[in-house]
């Protein structure tokens, strides 16, 4: 049975929305990073969540949480200060990377890490739309992590993903879940419209 990490990357700036915060929002009575920390703990040994700092209101979000809070300093560099950070920290075979505004997606992390779990050795995952649009989260083997130091910028593990093209693999989620990102106020109220209608 190989040990499981999951990184949250909630370290970032919500600069479309407002003045609100999208990863306080409201998902089943809880704020969205709360929901996504409690699925990814259900489904992995670790979890590692990147915040801005330790005044930051996220931090309270994570209260009772069983979940590794790492403070990057650098965090207005984008999401690779993010990935840097979380790197040294992990304790497992593999690390799955979980955006934290994508709230549909936890429901899908048992079936990505079973589907991981039929790779070969050093192969990554990559979840894609029903039509094969690449998205997330995806799965690293714990071999390849050194890699995230070489990261800049904030186009996330992109050139880990093109360096280690012939390894990834990929895994269909249903319809749009895999690039389902919630950015702006109008992004939120249309999810929400939506999952009312689909109750």
């Amino acid at each position: 049975m190989i040990r499981r990490a999951v990184l949250i990357p909630a370290a970032g700036a919500s600069s479309r929305m407002r003045g609100r915060d999208k990863l306080l929002e409201d998902v089943n009575g809880i704020p969205c990073l709360s929901h996504m920390a409690k699925a990814a703990l259900k489904s992995a040994d670790q979890v590692i969540v990147t915040l801005p700092n330790a005044d930051h209101p996220r931090v309270k979000s994570l209260a009772g949480l069983h979940v590794d809070i790492m403070f990057v300093p650098e965090h207005a560099a984008g999401m690779s200060a993010s990935l840097r950070v979380a790197a040294t920290a992990v304790d497992a075979d593999a690390l799955m990377v979980l955006p934290a505004d994508m709230p549909d997606l936890a429901a899908h992390l048992p079936e990505m890490w079973q589907a991981f779990r039929g790779l070969r050795a050093g192969e990554i995952l990559r979840a894609t739309t029903s039509q094969g649009e690449a998205g997330h989260p995806v799965i690293f083997p714990s071999n390849i992590l050194a890699e995230f130091q070489s990261l800049t910028g904030d186009t996330g593990a992109a050139p880990i993903l093109q360096q280690y093209a012939s390894l990834v693999r990929l895994y269909a989620l249903p319809h749009s879940v895999a690039r389902h990102d919630l950015n702006t106020p109008e992004d939120w109220e249309a999810w929400r419209q939506k999952s009312s209608e689909e109750e």
